[in-house]
């Protein structure tokens, strides 16, 4: 059954420690659907489905465990000590995630939102209405890492491998800057939810 509601779908995107999570967070609070990739990747590598039958056509049936879902770790290993690997991977999998994603917008109706970290950089963003990515300066956000336990030597290795930004800004129909508070967060979202017909406080 088709939704009653038009879709509007919604990229929203950032780096380690900008705030990306809590504006998803937010904006579920104020209406609209938000779907994690992470999420779609960890069921599409469950047993039967495409992307673990994806895995074992690239690598072999060794890289999934007895159920037939994916060895996630296992695959880890092969994929981020060899970069022509993990290039064969994503090209297999991205697309795969946009079809599971576009069902879902389809069926849901309403603001559905995909929070994905590397968005722009998998060539994601024609799929969405609207693009939004969540920045903040790079010292605050080696300070958030490190304030959730990460080392800083791992939290400035993780952004400088994340790169300069430069493409999501580029890409985005709109930056959050979120260098401030929660509570200033909060308000930038208020004017976003209001923008796309959302409710403007949480609950």
């Amino acid at each position: 059954m088709s939704p009653e509601r038009p879709t509007l779908r919604v990229g929203l995107t950032g780096g380690l420690a900008g705030g990306k999570s809590t504006v998803a967070r937010l904006l579920s609070e104020r209406g609209a659907t938000v779907v994690d990739a992470d999420r779609l990747v960890a069921e599409l590598y469950e047993p039967g489905e495409p992307g673990a039958q994806a895995v074992a056509e690239l690598f072999g049936d060794r890289l999934l465990d007895e159920r037939g879902a994916v060895d996630r770790p296992a695959l880890a290993q092969v994929v981020f000590s060899d970069p022509e690997a993990r290039r064969r991977l994503e090209a297999a999998i991205h697309p795969l995630v946009r079809q599971r994603f576009a069902a879902l917008a389809r069926e849901t109706g309403g603001i559905v939102v995909l929070e994905a970290t590397l968005l722009v950089e998998a060539g994601y963003s024609p799929d969405f209405d609207l693009v939004v990515s969540v920045e903040a300066d790079e010292e605050v956000r080696v300070r958030r890492a490190i304030g959730r336990g990460m080392d800083e030597a791992a939290a400035r290795a993780r952004l400088a491998a994340q790169g300069s930004g430069d493409a999501r800004r580029a890409a985005a129909d709109r930056i959050i800057e979120n260098d401030g508070d929660l509570a200033d967060l909060e308000r930038s979202v208020d004017e976003l939810a209001r923008e796309l017909g959302l409710g403007a406080c949480g609950g």
